[in-house]
């Protein structure tokens, strides 16, 4: 089950660095996965996490208040514009535009309204 984990983790780290480039999948909630899977399979992989230089800030800040900080707020707002806008530009249809921006929507509400790290 030792190994499950791991690779679970790593997985989840794996999609976490693609979430970097691409606005639609995101980064932090796979990262708090990673955490979650690493702390159950390898504490040198659970170590490496929650000390990495970009990631463990953010991972700790979640873990000890629920926040996130500032600077991840505005990212993850100009990402998600981005992608609506991109959306816009290439006019997919309007019912997908509408349920984007319900999505989002939904998705930004909650990233605003969690305390700053």
């Amino acid at each position: 089950m030792q190994y499950l984990w791991a690779a679970l983790g790593l997985i989840c780290v794996a999609l976490a660095v693609i979430g970097i480039v691409l606005p639609l999948l995101p980064t932090v909630p796979f990262l708090l996965l990673a955490a979650f899977f690493f702390a159950r399979s390898s504490s040198r992989l659970h170590h490496w996490l929650i000390a990495h230089r970009t990631f463990g800030p953010l991972i700790q800040d979640w873990q000890s208040s629920g926040s996130i900080r500032p600077a991840a707020k505005k990212a993850a707002t100009v990402s998600i514009a981005a992608v609506f806008g991109i959306s816009v530009l290439i006019a997919v249809p309007i019912y997908v535009l509408a349920i984007q921006a319900v999505v989002l929507g939904g998705v930004l509400t909650f990233i605003w309204t969690r305390p700053n790290g």
